[in-house]
């Protein structure tokens, strides 16, 4: 299994659910990297001051917010420090929403989930109860001290937790100006016909295998053909490991019974919500 980046728990009610995070895809595209051909040294980004050209060092920058343009107010590492949310190591289920109410255009990266220590009976628990229920579970989760908006989904017979880009993010289908002859057309029988047909005479059974970028091949093909014949130079790097923390799970059936017992939040503030309307 590939290396976990994050260790945590599913917060389901009362219950704790052991969790490693595992990234679902893998960056295959050609990664360039800077070298200094003279001493095949890497090469990084230089500081520059946008207006004068110089670099500027370390000790000199400070970072700003624009509130208005050409002014900026600046804010010092401690205050920004202060606004990072706190991580809990824990992937809190805030709600559950019918799969098919989350927008495509919400969803960005999606991560596996499996289950750690002892939490297999209880993962195996609310992937079923997902899958028979026809919900995915929004849940709240902190990586790397930002604040994640996620939805947690049954894939065959693991969890998939897909990061969801915040609504603010999302642009409104209106400012694509869409005009009648789209949003309205008018489309003969015929015409709908004949595509439905070129549809049909396409389709086909997704064969991921039959799927490849051509210029990773050949770029990757061109570098060992190089480097069979010695034109390969050494380059030193480094790399640094973190270790995270695991949560531990509980009696299942006890939390279950005692999470029943309380009302959920959402349905709280629902029903506070139905009052001031009748009121």
């Amino acid at each position: 299994m590939p290396r976990a980046i994050w260790k945590g728990a599913i917060s389901f009610g009362l219950v704790h659910i052991p969790v490693s995070l595992v990234s679902a895809t893998s960056s295959q595209g050609v990664d360039f990297d800077w070298l200094d051909k003279r001493s095949m040294d890497p090469v990084g980004y230089k500081r520059i001051n946008k207006t004068t050209g110089k670099e500027v060092t370390k000790e000199h920058i400070v970072k700003g917010v624009a509130f208005e343009k050409g002014r900026y107010v600046v804010l010092s590492e401690d205050e920004i420090r202060s606004a990072h949310p706190k991580s809990t190591q824990t992937i809190e289920i805030i709600a559950f929403v019918a799969s098919d109410q989350i927008p495509l255009q919400n969803i960005d990266t999606p991560y596996f989930l499996a289950p750690d220590k002892r939490g297999g009976k209880v993962y195996a628990l609310l992937r079923e109860t997902l899958k028979k229920t026809g919900k995915v579970a929004l849940a709240n989760v902190v990586l790397h001290t930002k604040q994640h908006l996620a939805a947690l989904m049954p894939l065959e017979s693991a969890l998939v937790l897909v990061m969801l880009r915040w609504p603010a993010e999302v642009r409104s289908l209106d400012e694509l100006e869409l005009g009648a002859d789209v949003t309205k057309p008018t489309l003969a029988k015929g015409e709908l016909d004949m595509a439905k047909r070129l549809v049909e005479d396409m389709s086909a059974d997704w064969q991921p295998d039959e799927y490849r970028d051509s210029f990773q091949d050949k770029i990757m093909a061109l570098v060992a053909k190089k480097a069979k014949a010695g034109k390969i130079k050494d380059v030193e790097s480094s790399e640094d490991s973190e270790e995270r923390k695991s949560a531990d799970v509980i009696d299942l059936t006890e939390l279950l019974k005692r999470s029943l017992a309380g009302k959920p939040a959402a349905k709280k503030t629902a029903a506070k919500k139905s009052n001031k309307k009748a009121s």
